[in-house]
């Protein structure tokens, strides 16, 4: 669950034992903290662990700072992720129900050698059990997932190679997380730093994953560059979008998208809010079929309460443009680039674009080591003149003879066991049940799907 791994530091890091195992021993000095577990992990600082002592305090510490001259350190760690998840009524009866099993090993060595660092992770990604084929999503094989060396210049920090990227909460460019193979960029990143902000300056390829060992590569169809500012409270950012294969109403053409997005973010006593709005412009030009201008948009609402005894309910609700009318030169559809996997959570068999949703979440902390939410969602069309999309931006219900707009909804129950500070154990049940739009234009049963996961990191 990709919610429950972004939390995993507050119930997995070993120096939550420190402080019981130490306390007694030495009362007056503070435990050591160990850095939030990231799904990139890239972005995790053991530099702290190059006294011996501390990394004596849990079993994993030697294996987060290995001493090789007084300059040169290694850090290493893994994830080792079974993901199982049975599907009825797969993408509304479209698709064949089916019980598939992904497996995937993420393993890591991040070099250190002064102000410069080498990263490298492989991968191995396997899936059985999925029909009729498994895509490069659910299985890869051995390749390569990150590779890339770092100059740290002070203000300024250089990046070249093949890397993962997270802006934000993943509306526009996310990791894939929740699928079995993550996404990954080649190129290069400067992150810039002035006081409290920072800033990305990013050119980038996405990696397109194979089938076989050893064949994901660099795709010369799409690139992506612009500008990613983090101010405190506050993301403001300009994507520039290019595809050279991209289909819009059974259209391949040549797309140039640009966004400009605005994140407020923050905590105010007992409330939380996250609100992004983002614009795009630009043009497709379809074959022989002229150039349409590009004007979409966004806006995503999240609102939330902390309430007593560690629960919180939360309500987002998203507004997302679709295409107005087939044919008049004008393209509304909005596009979220490489958006975050589970985009709307473990069931997500509807995408960003074209929608209104509601979605209403409440969880809890039950036990020490025990988290569970329930969630609702319900999901409209924004234009009539436009149809229902996937996560990737896939159409994948026409708006054919439609005419409501309401595609269907249900509800979500996540509960996960932190059954240690590295192995985590978790379960959702999820349904969706087709509303008017999709009786209209085709096949209407409910979809439910069981996911079963074990994730064990370090």
């Amino acid at each position: 669950m990709e919610r429950a791994v972004r939390k995993l530091a507050l119930l997995a890091l070993p120096g939550a034992l420190l402080a019981a195992g130490h306390a007694s021993a030495q009362p007056a000095r503070e435990a050591w903290q160990a850095p939030t577990l990231s799904i990139t992990r890239y972005d995790e600082d053991w530099s702290d662990l190059a006294d011996a002592e501390k990394r004596a305090h849990h079993w994993t510490g030697p294996f987060k700072y290995i001493p090789i001259t007084d300059d040169v350190w290694l850090s290493t760690g893994t994830e080792l992720r079974l993901r199982s998840e049975s599907l009825s009524g797969n993408q509304w009866g479209t698709a064949p129900d089916q019980t598939y099993l992904w497996a995937r090993a993420l393993p890591y060595a991040d070099l250190h050698a002064g102000r410069f660092r080498a990263f490298v992770q492989p991968m191995a990604t396997f899936a059985t059990g999925v029909e009729p084929a498994a895509s490069p999503t659910d299985q890869s094989r051995l390749d390569l997932l990150q590779g890339f060396a770092e100059a740290d210049l002070g203000p300024v920090t250089l990046r070249g190679g093949r890397q993962m990227i997270s802006l934000g909460t993943e509306r526009l460019v996310g990791t894939r997380y929740g699928p079995n193979t993550p996404l990954a960029f080649d190129g290069a990143r400067a992150v810039v730093r002035i006081g409290a902000a920072s800033v990305s300056l990013l050119a980038l390829h996405p990696v397109q994953a194979g089938l076989r060992d050893f064949d994901d590569h660099t795709s010369a169809a799409k690139g992506l560059w612009g500008a990613y500012a983090v101010l405190p409270g506050w993301d403001v950012y300009y994507l520039a979008y290019r595809n050279r294969n991209a289909r819009f109403g059974g259209i391949t053409g040549r797309e140039m998208r640009h966004s400009i997005g605005l994140r407020s973010h923050g905590t105010r006593g007992q409330l939380h809010w996250n609100v992004e709005g983002v614009a795009q412009f630009g043009h497709f030009e379809g074959q022989n079929s002229g150039v349409q201008t590009i004007g979409a948009w966004t806006l995503g609402t999240e609102v939330g309460l902390a309430l007593p005894h560690a629960m919180d309910a939360t309500m987002r609700v998203n507004i997302i443009s679709g295409d107005g009318k087939a044919g008049d030169g004008h393209l509304g559809t909005f596009n979220a680039l490489f958006p975050k996997g589970k985009y709307f959570g473990e069931l997500s068999p509807v995408g960003p674009a074209n929608i209104v949703n509601l979605n209403p979440r409440f969880s809890a902390q039950v036990a020490p080591k025990v988290s569970a939410s329930l969630a609702a969602m319900a999901f409209w069309r924004y234009s009539r003149g436009d149809g229902v999309y996937d996560i990737p931006g896939n159409l994948i219900r026409a708006a054919g003879a439609g005419h409501s707009r309401f595609i269907g909804g249900g509800g979500e129950a996540t509960v996960a066991w932190q059954a240690t500070p590295e192995l985590e154990l978790s379960s959702s049940f999820s349904v969706f049940a087709p509303g008017a739009f999709l009786r209209e234009t085709g096949s209407t049963r409910t979809t439910t799907m069981l996911g079963l996961q074990a994730n064990f990191r370090f």
